[in-house]
């Protein structure tokens, strides 16, 4: 029988106290299910010769605020104890390497738009997840389909939070094109230029030129910050633009960038491959890069790891 995620052994960090995984759930009337009303943050921990270490994890932390702070959530815990529950979920779940989610939402004392005063709840789930878009896709690269959705605008949605009811655009996005054999979805903003994928953002490399959108209407990575940081080290030449769907079909590589996606390479985008169809050189640089970094095999990046102390 297929494994499902509310029926495993395990612990979920809810409100302050962890509970049993099986014992995790919610009112039908909460808030947050009915209107989308929720803020998350997708975390990720890794195996290393010292033991788990959770990837960027004020960053995130910081973020997860930040987004709350957008829509008005208090959050009734510090930052520090958000910080700190991250590091206990991984412990207590005896994870090498997993997944972290932590999710903000409003409760159910009250229904409807207006609603005022519902609990503001904060839970942190840690499981196992492999590479999101597949360990062939990190090697051979991944096939593209530009989705016929467009992603946000910025006086629609506040795209600086990273939301729960945003996803449906992406959800939308990404099953359009899988159904077709796709592997992912790019979405073009509302004026017609390249956004992100249906959950990465996106980058492109010509003439040894790394390019990627600027944030008018898409997430503000942390994988991304994390790969601009690697570029410059390397002395490469970056440049943050729009860029048109035309030119990515003209680059000579393109890759994902995302905590799920990690750095996934392009292969084709709407059926034209790109560069040689294959994982390109600087691609390959950063990937590895960044894999070293998040192994705790790079002196360089170890600051952006926080070790799980057992």
């Amino acid at each position: 029988m297929k494994s499902t995620m509310h029926d495993r052994d395990g612990v979920i960090w809810l409100d302050g106290e962890l509970v049993q995984w099986r014992d995790a759930q919610l009112h039908f009337l909460t808030h947050s299910l009915h209107y989308g009303m929720a803020v998350f943050e997708g975390v990720r921990a890794y195996e290393t010769a010292a033991g788990p270490a959770i990837f960027r994890l004020d960053d995130h932390t910081k973020r997860l605020f930040n987004s709350a702070k957008i829509f008005e959530m208090a959050i009734p815990f510090s930052v520090e104890t958000i910080r700190d529950a991250q590091l206990e979920v991984v412990r207590r779940n005896q994870l090498a390497a997993c997944y972290l989610r932590p999710l903000v939402w409003l409760g159910s004392e009250q229904m409807g738009l207006g609603a005022r005063g519902n609990t503001v709840h904060v839970g942190i789930a840690a499981w196992p997840w492999g590479s999101y878009l597949g360990e062939e896709g990190l090697a051979r690269g991944i096939r593209v389909k530009t989705s016929s959705l467009s992603r946000h605008h910025v006086n629609v949605s506040l795209v600086r939070a990273k939301a729960s009811g945003y996803y449906i655009n992406s959800i939308l996005a990404n099953r359009e094109v899988t159904r077709n054999g796709y592997d992912e979805a790019l979405l073009l903003d509302t004026e017609g230029y390249v956004s992100e994928g249906a959950g990465e953002n996106v980058f492109i490399v010509r003439n040894g030129v790394l390019y990627t959108p600027d944030l008018a209407s898409c997430l503000d990575g942390i994988t991304r910050a994390s790969v601009i940081e690697i570029a410059r080290d390397q002395g490469l030449q970056f440049v943050e633009k729009r860029i048109t769907r035309d030119e990515m079909y003209c680059a000579d590589e393109a890759f994902f960038t995302g905590t799920a996606a990690e750095v996934t390479p392009i292969r084709e985008l709407d059926d034209r491959v790109i560069g040689n169809g294959e994982r390109g050189p600087i691609t390959a640089s950063l990937q590895e890069t960044f894999f070293a970094a998040v192994a705790g095999k790079s002196e360089r990046y170890a600051h952006w790891l926080t070790r799980v102390v057992r």
